[in-house]
């Protein structure tokens, strides 16, 4: 079916609008959202069968914007291995993933030049099932290339303060931090931390700078070695060099929950600064890790439930931003899981394909509403990856980028369901409430239950061309 001729409706007693969760009637033409009807007659519906319309009622399952993940590693090109933009989208696509955004790293060459870039560009090509949009890094000596990636729209820049795992991606200094944020503040664009600053400090009692490993199955010696003053610290750095240079800077993946005053001040003190989480963070505890278990290993590591409480809290009150996957696959041999070695394990939680169903089934415990869990992970990323004029609502003029959701339904999360190239996810056997019956991206339907994936991918790259 030609999606440019086609149009049609979805109708449901559950419509994630922009006013919450009520009876609704979302109108498609030509791949856009034509209209949101809230109020209709069984007339108004007539007359647009009559005009062509095909009306669907899906009762009671939920109807809601595609969710958009800001934060995926890829890895393709050269370490494909790991992952790739065919499976990585497919996974995306069954998730209810309608646009991603894919990490500098952890491909090769990573993404720190226009060279790398337009290889990267190349490797995606007509690979994407959903649509996707592309960072650059920040790395010593890269200063020069910023604006380059800038002219070709990559929609920002992320930088380690610590080893990022990879020789290839090395981190920055403060120095090499003051030589990149004056060029990215007069752009406009944010630069994303992975907040982990190893301090050297031997007067903080949670310092890992004299950590000893005695076990190295142990999931409370690793905690141990990335403490929470680790991010706590980088992200005070991060806090006065965003207040000197007025640059927009994003920390990723935030971890500890004591580092939560210092953002909120620097909030409300209008600083441009953004803060997103993970899934992980907000499901799993470290009380519950089984030692040995390396599928629980990322970094900064999942940490104790008071600390995920009081990152819900911080979510609800919106000191936190937005929840994304950090989806950071690897082969299983990287993950040591026969040997359970926690130290020589590669860190990273692949989770991309269920981070709807784990949120939602947290959510529902807090008596909070698909209308939030949609805010944190489609229209707030929207606004992020400034497609918000496009994505992450409901409204006429947007994308047809739609989920079919069923909230109700219990599953369990296994093996055989998992889209991403490897099985390995520290969700496996859990069970979780809220099952992704379709997926639509720009109005063409590229996922449902009964039929699985679309038979071509139809992903677009928001990006401009490159010429090297």
């Amino acid at each position: 079916m030609n999606v440019n001729n086609h149009k049609f409706g979805l109708i449901s007693k559950r419509v994630v609008t922009t006013n919450g969760v009520e009876p609704a009637c979302v109108l498609i033409k030509n791949g856009s959202i034509l209209d949101v009807l809230v109020s209709y007659t069984q007339t108004q519906l007539d007359n647009l069968q009559k005009d062509g319309y095909q009306l669907e009622d899906l009762g009671d399952l939920v109807i809601m914007p595609g969710l958009i993940d800001s934060h995926v590693h890829v890895n393709e090109p050269g370490r494909t291995e790991w992952e790739g933009f065919e499976t990585a989208t497919k996974a995306a696509a069954v998730g209810g993933i309608t646009t991603i955004a894919d990490m500098p790293l952890n491909s090769n060459p990573v993404t720190t030049s226009v060279v790398a870039f337009n290889e990267k560009r190349k490797a995606a090509k007509d690979k994407l099932w959903v649509d996707c949009r592309f960072y650059g890094g920040v790395v010593p000596g890269n200063s020069a290339e910023l604006n380059p990636l800038l002219d070709h729209d990559v929609a920002g820049f992320k930088c380690f303060l610590i080893h990022s795992g990879i020789d290839d991606f090395p981190n920055v200094s403060e120095i090499d931090l003051r030589q990149a944020m004056p060029i990215l503040a007069k752009r406009n664009a944010p630069l994303l931390i992975h907040a982990e600053l190893d301090t050297n400090d031997t007067s903080c009692t949670d310092d890992a700078v004299n950590h000893t490993w005695n076990n190295s199955q142990s999931y409370q010696e690793f905690l141990k070695s990335r403490p929470k003053h680790w991010e706590n610290k980088a992200i005070e750095l991060m806090i006065k060099l965003c207040q000197e240079f007025n640059c927009p800077i994003h920390i990723v993946h935030l971890s500890s929950a004591e580092a939560l005053p210092i953002i909120e001040k620097a909030k409300k003190a209008k600083l441009p600064i953004t803060v997103e989480t993970c899934p992980h963070y907000l499901s799993l505890f470290a009380e519950d890790i089984p030692d040995g278990d390396t599928r629980y290993k990322c970094a900064p590591p999942i940490r104790e439930k008071s600390n995920s409480d009081a990152l819900w809290q911080a979510l609800i009150s919106g000191t936190i931003d937005f929840v994304v996957s950090d989806h950071s696959p690897c082969t299983p041999d990287l993950k040591f899981l026969q040997e359970g070695n926690l130290q020589l394990a590669w860190g990273g939680i692949s989770s991309l394909q269920f981070g709807l169903p784990v949120i939602w089934t947290e959510a529902k415990k807090r008596g909070l509403t698909l209308l939030d869990v949609s805010k944190w992970m489609s229209q707030n990323t929207a606004r992020f990856l400034k497609l918000d004029k496009t994505k992450g609502k409901l409204s006429p003029g947007y994308d047809a980028d739609i989920i079919v959701f069923d909230p109700d339904k219990r599953f369990r999360i296994e093996p055989s369901l998992i889209m991403h190239k490897h099985k390995v996810t520290p969700y496996d056997g859990k069970i979780v409430f809220g099952k992704v019956e379709r997926t639509y991206l720009r109005g063409h339907k590229i996922f449902d239950t009964d039929n699985g994936l679309n038979t071509s991918p139809k992903g677009r790259m928001y990006c401009k061309q490159v010429e090297v």
